[in-house]
């Protein structure tokens, strides 16, 4: 097996799959984090073409910020797929475009499987994970699955993994953009934020935005775990899909020039409950 894209998600569901007894070798593009994979009992290789050699017919999993580097490292010039068996099959934990998933199944064995609950679900192993492609591909992937998610569902065909996908990253961030407001309005008007957001977490308000994101956003801790330039990369996508279907809506427009307008004001890096910046 091998896994690439040891970032805040990817670094501990290899070290989950690793634990599981998976015969897992890693490869990042940065070095800085190698050496935590190293730290944690993994093993790195030094090229995709190594990395392509250990795991055989065998299973990639990779979590990558975006299809453009994945068309690079994946398809580019000395791309994996220049190694890789036919046999092989490879599982996309990432948030990726629907048209170029269908593209990359069409050339190699390909699942789709994006993933939800942010660092603290993937430290945790419980993601929510949306899985599309052949049946009998998902069925062969679900032991990996297993180990990082508990919530796992297979959706549909290749693709559908990330249309569901983007449909929760719609929800996420309007959602963050619902607490924002609220609790800057409850600021405002001197009510303490932690015993309002006591108060609403028992009412038809509760969720896992209001409960994890809210408390961020009450101590102004911004510390990245989901940052917002990803989710403003989300955003875009959930608007390419939405034009490509003939989906119009004014709600989605204005979540797309929010999160752009933060990312403008140099908050990129921040964690995406820092939308609340933007309010106060």
């Amino acid at each position: 097996m091998g896994f690439i894209g040891l970032g805040n998600m990817g670094l501990p569901m290899a070290k989950h799959i690793h634990n599981a007894g998976g015969d897992l070798r890693v490869w990042n593009r940065g070095q800085g984090r190698l050496s935590s994979a190293v730290n944690l009992g993994l093993i790195p290789v030094g090229s995709l073409a190594e990395l392509a050699d250990h795991v055989g017919s065998g299973i990639v999993c990779i979590n990558l910020t975006d299809s453009d580097v994945i068309h690079s490292l994946i398809f580019g010039n000395q791309g994996l797929c220049s190694y890789l068996s036919s046999e092989a099959m490879v599982i996309d934990f990432g948030t990726t475009g629907v048209t170029a998933t269908k593209f990359f199944a069409s050339k190699l064995r390909w699942l789709d499987a994006p993933v939800s609950g942010g660092q603290v679900g993937a430290e945790a192993a419980n993601l929510s994970i949306m899985a599309g492609g052949a049946l009998g591909d998902f069925e062969r992937a679900l032991p990996i699955l297993e180990t990082v998610g508990n919530r796992i569902i297979h959706v549909g065909p290749s693709g559908a993994g990330q249309v569901t996908k983007l449909a929760n990253q719609l929800v996420v961030a309007q959602t963050i953009d619902a607490v924002a407001q609220a609790l800057r309005i409850v600021e405002l008007s001197g009510i303490k934020i932690s015993l309002a957001r006591e108060a609403m977490l028992g009412g038809f308000a509760a969720s896992r935005v209001l409960e994890l994101h809210g408390s961020r956003m009450e101590k102004r801790d911004f510390t990245p775990g989901g940052r917002a330039q990803l989710q403003l990369k989300d955003i875009r996508l959930v608007c390419e899909l939405a034009a490509e279907l003939g989906f119009h809506s004014s709600t989605l427009s204005n979540c797309l020039q929010l999160w752009e307008e933060m990312i403008s004001r140099g908050w990129g890096e921040c964690d995406h409950s820092g939308l609340y910046k933007l309010y106060e």
